[in-house]
C-alpha cells in the first residue's frame, strides 16, 4: 500500500466507515487485522504498511526482512518545549523524521496532504544535543510531532503512523483557504487525545 493509500484509507475511517465495509487485510499474509494493528515501514517504497500481529513479530529486529521493513514502535513520549524555530521550519503544526542516512525531514498537514521540507542536519545535531529524547528516536519509524498553533505548546516523540492520522485529520476537516471553522478543534482534540506510552 501507497503512503496515499494509507492516509486515503485513514480518512475514510476518521470520516465513519465501519470495518465491514472495507475489511483491513494484513499486506504480507492477507489475514484479516483488528481495527489497532500494528505497521510496518517499508525503506525502500517510502510506504506504511498494515501487519497482522503475527506478522509484526517477525519484524521487531531491524535487521528483519534484509533491513527493507521496520516495525513501527508504539511509543508516545510527551517532551517538554522544543525550540524548533533553529530548524527553519516555517509552520507551527509540522512532524520530524530522521532518516537513517542522517537526514531529517520535515512535513506539516495541509489540505493535499503533507508538506515535505529537508532540515539542516547541522541544526538537527545541535537540536538533540540539548533534548538528548530526540537522538534516541527510531530512524524512519518515529517523529518529533509539534504543535504550537493557537496558542499550544505540544512536544511529543510518536509512531510515524500517528503523525499520518494527523495528516489524514487535517485533509478530512480544511474547509476554504483558512482551514474553515472545523479543523483547529479537531487538531486540539487529536493532540488530548495523545496519551504516553512505553
Amino acid at each position: 500500500m501507497t503512503t496515499d493509500g494509507a492516509l486515503a484509507r485513514l480518512i475514510r475511517s476518521a470520516a465513519g466507515r465501519t470495518a465491514t465495509a472495507e475489511a483491513e487485510a494484513c499486506e504480507l499474509c492477507a489475514a484479516p487485522v483488528a481495527d489497532v494493528h500494528p505497521h510496518l515501514y517499508d525503506i525502500e517504497a517510502a510506504e506504511v504498511r498494515c501487519v497482522c500481529h503475527p506478522c509484526s513479530v517477525l519484524f521487531a529486529e531491524d535487521g528483519a526482512g534484509e533491513g527493507r521493513y521496520r516495525l513501527v514502535p508504539r511509543r508516545r513520549l510527551r517532551l517538554p518545549p522544543v525550540d524548533t524555530a533553529v530548524l527553519g521550519v516555517p509552520v507551527g503544526l509540522v512532524f520530524f523524521v530522521p532518516r537513517s542516512d542522517g537526514t531529517v525531514t520535515a512535513q506539516g498537514p495541509s489540505p493535499a496532504g503533507a508538506m515535505r521540507w529537508e532540515v539542516d542536519a547541522a541544526a538537527w545535531q545541535r537540536l538533540t544535543a540539548t533534548f538528548p529524547q530526540l537522538a534516541s528516536m527510531a530512524p524512519e519509524v518515529e517523529a518529533l510531532l509539534v504543535n504550537t498553533v493557537r496558542g499550544l505548546d505540544e512536544h511529543w516523540i510518536v509512531p510515524v503512523d500517528d503523525c499520518f492520522r494527523m495528516v489524514a485529520l487535517v485533509r478530512r476537516e480544511w474547509r476554504g483557504l483558512s482551514g474553515g471553522d472545523g479543523v483547529w478543534p479537531a487538531v486540539e482534540r487529536f493532540f488530548a487525545e495523545l496519551t504516553e506510552r512505553s
